[in-house]
């Protein structure tokens, strides 16, 4: 398996971007049936922050999102072409950012 997925964190992050269509709660729990760390490794760091804002990148990924096109009328492709290549860049840095402070801080 680890010669056709050159890291775990490609993997961390490929969840991230379903979690924009598929709920959050399913696919961490399949996370954790998948990986054995340890309770307070940083890979299950990385895997909520992948999880929780991956969701942000279509409106429907969340419940805020859902609530907010009933309340605020937001149009879904109206958001889907203003704003969620937005969601994904802020996402990619974000996870950028903690792969940097993984890497050279803990």
């Amino acid at each position: 398996m680890a010669a056709k997925i050159p890291s775990q964190e490609i993997v961390v992050l490929l969840l991230g971007v379903f979690s924009a269509i598929i709920d959050n709660v399913p696919l961490v729990a399949a996370a954790m049936g998948m990986y054995d760390f340890a309770l307070d490794d940083t890979m299950w760091h990385f895997i909520a922050y992948s999880a929780g804002t991956g969701g942000s990148m279509l409106i429907i990924g969340s419940a805020a999102g859902v609530a907010a096109m009933g309340m605020e009328r937001i149009d879904f492709i109206w958001f889907l072409k203003k704003i969620s290549w937005l969601a994904f860049l802020g996402f990619i840095s974000g996870a950028l950012v903690f792969l940097a402070l993984q890497a050279y801080v803990f």
